[in-house]
């Protein structure tokens, strides 16, 4: 690493002077923060504290909503501070370690919702089965993996871009991302951008590979089925399609909306932000409505806490 510019402060100029639309916003992005912390942790309490959710689709579901923890806490904490400074600036340290907690959150969501999407097409397309294949030892290796790999690949992304020389330190974003932080460096590396795209296709593009084959097998199986059973697979395939599909878009209009918007404003930069605000928020909300088991136990946890209050 550049032990020189370990240090250094690099600029985030995408941040409107002080003022009171920076107020707005700090005020917006807290509650959001607050909320989306809150949401995830009540999901995780209900999970671990009630035995009945203790089912490979909840250990997954924990799983996402650890990721959303992370995702928000990389960048929400350092945008509010930054919005009541004069000038928004971070470490060119801290700059790479909040590239590589942001891309672990993306990544490792996207390989969690290929495992759930697995855990679905077992648990429709070969149901007797099920406790053969998706065994309590094969859930803690997928639980393992999901962090394991991307962590470990990241790290070394981020390993080669720390050894970048630099003779830039503005970034025209709310925070570090990878390709910002590339840019600012003297010299363009054959081997980091291969290794980038080697990065999108083994963690992006391949678990979104493995969600959609899922579905098609699961889709072919559905339409041999009778009514009964079709509306059981879509009611058990839903909520992960929905956080899915919300997931993959929010991706997707954050990269469009950060290449191509032409106007460089605190509420664009938002909106290419987007994906790590909304997502770890909705997802747990998704799961919390739509899921029966999930709202029984949420319900039963208020209940023992009310009936145990002292009248």
């Amino acid at each position: 690493m550049n032990q020189s510019f370990i240090h250094t402060a690099v600029l985030l100029t995408a941040y409107n002077p002080t003022g009171p639309l920076n107020y707005v916003f700090f005020t917006l992005t807290f509650f959001l923060y607050v909320f989306t912390v809150l949401a995830n942790l009540i999901l995780i309490l209900v999970i671990c504290m009630n035995s009945s959710l203790h089912k490979p689709m909840y250990v997954f579901l924990l799983n996402l909503a650890v990721n959303g923890l992370i995702g928000c806490s990389a960048v929400c904490p350092k945008v509010m501070d930054n919005l009541l400074r004069d000038i928004q600036s971070i470490s060119y340290g801290g700059c790479l370690l909040q590239v590589l907690f942001i891309n672990v959150y993306a990544t490792c969501a996207y390989a969690i919702l290929a495992v759930m999407a697995y855990d679905r097409y077992v648990s429709i397309c070969k149901p007797l089965q099920y406790h053969i294949i998706v065994t309590p030892s094969k859930v803690k290796i997928l639980s393992t993996v999901v962090y394991l790999v991307p962590v470990t690949l990241l790290s070394f992304q981020v390993y080669l871009t720390s050894r970048l020389p630099l003779c830039r330190f503005t970034i025209n974003k709310l925070f570090c991302v990878n390709l910002a932080v590339v840019k600012l460096s003297c010299v363009k590396s054959t081997l980091a951008n291969l290794y980038g795209l080697f990065i999108t296709a083994t963690l992006v593009v391949l678990p979104c590979f493995l969600v959609m084959l899922s579905y098609m097998k699961i889709l072919q199986v559905s339409l041999r089925a009778s009514k009964e059973s079709q509306k059981k697979s879509l009611s058990t395939c839903a909520s992960h399609l929905i956080v899915f599909i919300n997931f993959s878009v929010s991706i997707i209009f954050s990269v469009v909306y950060n290449r191509h918007s032409t106007v460089s404003t605190l509420v664009n930069h938002l909106n290419s932000a987007q994906f790590i605000f909304f997502p770890p928020l909705l997802h747990p909300v998704v799961y919390g409505i739509r899921t029966k088991e999930i709202r029984r136990s949420i319900a039963k946890l208020i209940r023992r806490r009310t009936l145990a209050r002292p009248t």
